[in-house]
């Protein structure tokens, strides 16, 4: 599978005095794959280990001593380290002694082009007690493939139609409606490469759903590892199957577990916040930049790592995701908050992962909330997500309000339009008109803005 971010590793690989580079990422993102296709593509002779096999490398690397460390990779190996070599460090949270000597690497030996990664890397990098190399290291970050990616590898002449257009309001109507077909597919399938390439080679959804199962499957075996000292392995199970059930809902712990208390909740959400399974979305009051200047750590909603994988646990099959205007349809509304978060989270280089906010108010008299909440270009600009071709926009009203915003997102199924929003209120006895620009685009367009 072609993966867009290999530019960025290009990038890398050419910059000068290179660092070490970490990817990091759940499990089964495709980081592996994403090394060797960049490396046989750049005709780099990879020599790869998987740390995971070699416990005992901990202590050689804990020496510091490249010398020794090239020439004990080389006997694994079989490989000599040439002007070609690219090494690439697998599983590294395997081996925690392996990162603090990234440094040396850098420093001693910045001619070798090194990679790491690991599934479990988070916990390693959270937990360490040792030097990290700061400001030795470079870091991307992998996810699930995007909606982009996925319509490149398994339609490229729809591909190459939509880039050929200027802009995307020029989206003819038939395309419109080929993209939203594919849109939903990809709903189904979601971004996970393995996933994807099952669908590519056979075309048949129950291939799809043995991939999705299969995953899961891995994910859960993986919970003994989160954390020696959490032992709850059947609440961390619960609560991997109830996050896809409470999308783009505030986190409330009797949602995930009445049997349970609620510390012991947390403990399991953050461990699979730190596998990189899910990503939480924080309430912030959005009074002013940062956003996480006032955001509440003890407020947020939770959004699952891939909406195929997300789907799939919810039990909802093609036919559901198909009849997506449907209002009767259970989780409609989820289903596209899913799909812009996991767009949303990452940069199309790789070079940052961002944090997530929303915007929440409540109080006696209703609740209002805007999906997300983002800055482009130094604006703070609401975003607000549809499942079909319409929505009530009572709570971005308030927000544009409150706020002083004159600029917001949404996302549906409709064509592109902006529109000049112009509404009455009344604010302390006295009616204000406010004004706003109201940017729509289709759901699928959000990779492309």
């Amino acid at each position: 599978m072609i993966r867009f971010v290999e530019n960025s590793l290009n990038e890398w690989l050419n910059s000068y005095k290179r660092k070490p580079l970490i990817i990091r990422g759940a499990r089964q993102v495709g980081k592996s794959t994403l090394v060797r296709i960049f490396a046989n593509n750049s005709n780099l002779d990879l020599i790869e280990i998987n740390l995971e096999k070699y416990l005992y490398l901990d202590e050689i690397f804990k020496s510091f001593d490249l010398n020794i460390i090239l020439k004990e990779l080389e006997g694994i190996s079989g490989k000599s380290f040439n002007k070609n070599s690219l090494l690439f460090l697998d599983e590294i949270q395997a081996t925690p002694n392996a990162l603090a000597c990234l440094r040396y690497f850098y420093e001693e030996r910045y001619d070798i082009p090194i990679i790491a990664a690991g599934s479990l890397l988070e916990f390693t990098l959270s937990e360490h007690n040792f030097s990290m190399p700061v400001g030795r290291v470079d870091y991307r970050y992998l996810g699930p493939m995007s909606f982009n990616e996925y319509l490149f590898n398994l339609y490229p002449d729809l591909t190459k139609y939509i880039s050929s257009l200027d802009e995307i309001k020029n989206i003819p109507d038939i395309i419109h409606l080929k993209m939203i077909e594919k849109f939903k597919e990809y709903l189904f399938i979601g971004g996970m490469p393995e996933a994807v390439l099952a669908f590519k080679e056979t075309k048949k959804l129950n291939e799809v759903k043995s991939v999705h199962r299969s995953i899961c499957d891995t994910y859960m075996d993986d919970f003994s590892k989160y954390s020696h000292k959490n032992k709850n392995l059947i609440l961390l199970q619960k609560i991997f199957r109830a996050i896809p059930q409470n999308i783009g809902q505030k986190v409330k712990y009797s949602n995930y577990s009445k049997d349970h208390k609620s510390k012991e909740i947390r403990d399991c959400i953050d461990l699979l916040i730190k596998a990189k399974i899910c990503n939480p979305v924080y309430s912030s009051d959005c009074s002013g930049l940062p956003l996480e200047a006032t955001q509440s750590q003890n407020t947020y909603k939770l959004m699952f790592l891939d909406v195929g994988l997300s789907n799939h646990i919810c039990g909802l099959d093609l036919k559901n995701i198909t009849a997506l205007e449907n209002n009767s349809l259970i989780n409609k509304g989820q289903i596209a908050e899913q799909f812009i978060s996991q767009h949303l989270i990452l940069s199309d280089d790789m070079t940052r992962s961002f944090d997530l906010n929303y915007w929440l108010r409540e109080n006696k008299k209703g609740n209002a909330e805007v999906d997300f909440v983002t800055v482009i270009d130094g604006e703070i600009i609401p975003i607000e997500v549809k499942a079909g071709k319409s929505g009530a926009l009572k709570s971005l009203h308030q927000f544009i309000h409150l706020k002083n915003v004159d600029k917001a997102i949404r996302f549906d199924l409709n064509k592109y339009s902006i529109q000049s929003v112009s509404y009455k209120i009344i604010s302390e006895g006295i009616e204000k008109v406010i004004n706003f620009d109201l940017e729509s685009y289709p759901l699928y367009a959000v990779g492309l803005i």
